[in-house]
């Protein structure tokens, strides 16, 4: 059973192209989440997340978040992006990959940044989670007060 399991897993991973060649990096980042996205130049639109590919890894919400820099400028079929993810929630990472494409982007054709920064991901979304006081319920609930 073990070899027939490791073979599947084997066959899975080959099916996701490894990406080679000069590329461009940069990181994005939103709440705990941290993007490091490579774009290659020459491409045909392949998008790798962690070793899967972009729909394998998120749902078709969050695949929409990601695909939005690239639909606005136009170059959803002429680059390749390889992106590695960690933190966060699946919202959370899909932001922090949608900033890095843009920051890439940006790198690739400074024209292009006037459009980008309209739609606000350029700018990093830095609000995070409040950390609970103590004293509190939570970051700002206060226990119940009664004057008896």
């Amino acid at each position: 059973m073990d070899k027939e399991e490791k073979k599947v897993k084997s066959t899975a991973k080959e099916d996701v192209p490894k990406l080679k060649g000069r590329y461009t990096s940069v990181v994005g980042k939103r709440k705990r989440a941290a993007a490091r996205v490579r774009m290659f130049k020459k491409g045909t639109g392949i998008i790798v997340v962690n070793d899967k590919f972009l729909k394998e890894y998120f749902s078709v919400i969050q695949q929409s978040i990601v695909l939005q820099p690239l639909k606005l400028t136009g170059n959803l079929k002429t680059l390749n992006f390889s992106c590695l993810v960690r933190g966060g929630g699946k919202k959370g990472q899909s932001e922090a990959i949608r900033h890095a494409l843009a920051l890439a982007l940006v790198k690739l054709d400074e024209k292009l940044k006037p459009s980008l920064k309209a739609k606000g991901w350029i700018t990093r979304d830095a609000r995070k989670k409040e950390r609970k006081k103590p004293g509190l319920k939570k970051a700002r609930r206060a226990p119940q007060w009664s004057k008896r």
